[in-house]
């Protein structure tokens, strides 16, 4: 596809809407009682209700029910009394009783948003509704011997509890979609809704794109981008369908109304299916199921038993513990992070500290090896003992640093090390002026210049202090020590 002129494209403004599919953390499927588990043989987790035998009757999950409530109360969407489910009536080889129970015309909450940051402003998107479902089984076209003539079907997935949250179409660039796509998945996991894992189809999402020329407030026509399950996916395949739609108007085209797939190793959308006329689901309540009664006193409980959202968490690292409005940014970014950070603290670190120290030391080396905070090999209470020895002068901030590196590698305590190592910090003054005294002598040009008024040379008199005592020299004691040597 040619590229479009930037003169061009800034004509148009992109209109985005998401659909994201978050799979709740339940342990078993939300009609019948086969585990949820990830991972299991092909076909294992199955049973005559999730494969839609004759005579199976479906029984509502309650605690799917439970985990889409503490989802629309974190996106600020007014809850439902009565909602019902219904039947969503198509055929494809991935649905087993040829219709997917879903909720239609009365969904479980409504009108709710969710705020995203984007270049330094906040913005708020509006969410239509959440209701719940059933997922299908996964469809597997290749891998196997014969994946050039047969298609396989794993049913360990049908059946899984999905909430589908659809935003307003309020997104006017990649770069939003992915604020909002990155905020909803922090919000999810900090409520303890889903665990929110991409690479296991735990979050997937659709994404509606329109163009229009800016100044239009009449919406152009859309395509649907299904089952992106990445961000970097998300954001690739926004960028080519605007792209895609600008170049296809320009030339004197029009857009088909259609749902398109991503090609990852193409690095292009590609026709799925027409969508110029209504798909005819032929929607019915399920006989088989009971409305949904959300009373107010379950309301109440489970609004008690809310956990901390990341905008109150941020606010509070902010607050309680003295931290800008960037660390606190990072440090709530990912609830795991944010756990870690205050069992540093709760366990005598001053807070300004640990957020420094894990920020530069603890997440590189996590990020270094592909580890999650939660297989950090230093445990907050040895981290914080770390801390412990710099604030004492035990050791020095740059001997910490290759303490702190070991520590990562071998798992042990930063006094081992320290003891081990014989890294402890210098504090006899004799010593240390003897070391001053030593790098004086050999460096009689830089002492003249030092005299004769350039005070730059003196850090290099401090280097090679520390250098000669391997860093372990205290550098308040070095600093005062050359000054009087020097003066």
């Amino acid at each position: 596809m040619t590229p479009v002129a930037r003169e061009i494209a800034a004509a148009y403004e992109p209109v985005i809407g998401l659909e994201v599919h978050t799979q709740l953390k339940t342990v078993t499927k939300i009609f019948c009682g086969c585990s949820t588990r990830f991972g299991d043989p092909p076909n294992a987790n199955t049973c005559p209700v999730c494969l839609g035998l004759p005579g199976s009757l479906p029984v509502l999950n309650r605690r799917a029910v439970e985990l889409a409530l503490r989802a629309s109360l974190a996106l600020n969407l007014q809850i439902q009394q009565h909602s019902r489910f219904a039947r969503k009536n198509y055929f494809y080889p991935d649905l087993p009783k040829g219709y997917q129970i879903s909720m239609y015309e009365l969904p479980l909450a409504t009108h709710g948003w969710l705020e995203i940051e984007q270049d330094g402003a906040a913005k708020r998107i509006g969410i239509t509704r959440l209701h719940l479902e059933e997922d299908a089984a996964k469809n597997m076209h290749e891998g196997f011997p014969d994946s050039d003539r047969n298609s396989y079907i794993d049913y360990n997935r049908c059946g899984m509890p999905l909430a589908e949250i659809v935003s307003e179409p309020d997104l006017r660039s990649p770069a939003e979609a992915h604020a909002y796509l990155s905020a909803l998945k922090q919000v999810l996991e900090y409520a303890e809704v889903s665990d929110c894992n991409m690479e296991e189809g735990s979050l997937r999402c659709d994404a509606n794109i329109s163009v229009r020329r800016r100044g239009d407030t009449r919406l152009g026509t859309k395509t649907e981008v299904k089952n992106l399950n990445s961000f970097r996916y998300l954001q690739r395949a926004l960028e080519y369908e605007i792209e895609r739609h600008i170049a296809v108007l320009e030339s004197g085209g029009r857009i088909s109304q259609e749902t398109r797939l991503w090609n990852v190793s193409e690095g292009r959308s590609e026709s799925m299916r027409s969508k110029e006329f209504a798909h005819d689901y032929r929607y019915f309540p399920d006989p088989d199921l009971l409305p949904v009664h959300v009373s107010m006193s379950w309301l109440a409980e489970i609004q008690r038993e809310m956990p901390e959202l990341p905008a109150a968490r941020r606010l509070r690292f902010m607050s309680e513990h003295g931290l800008s409005a960037y660390d606190a940014g990072v440090l709530s970014a990912a609830r795991s992070l944010g756990d870690y950070f205050e069992a540093v603290v709760n366990a005598g670190a001053t807070p300004k500290t640990a957020s420094s120290w894990i920020q530069t030391e603890l997440l590189r080396r996590l990020n270094d090896s592909g580890r999650p905070i939660e297989s950090s090999p230093v445990a907050p209470a040895a981290f914080a003992a770390l801390l412990a020895q710099v604030d004492a002068g035990t050791i020095t901030g740059a001997t910490g640093k290759k303490v702190f590196a070991a520590m990562f590698e071998t798992g042990k305590s930063a006094q081992e090390i320290i003891s081990a190592e014989g890294l402890a910090q210098i504090q006899d003054t004799g010593e240390i002026e003897r070391m001053c005294r030593e790098v004086v002598d050999k460096n009689a040009e830089n002492v003249a210049k030092y005299r004769a008024g350039n005070e730059g040379v003196f850090k290099s008199f401090v280097g090679q202090v520390m250098k000669a005592s391997r860093g372990r020299a205290n550098p308040q004691i070095v600093n005062e020590i050359l000054k009087r040597l020097l003066g």
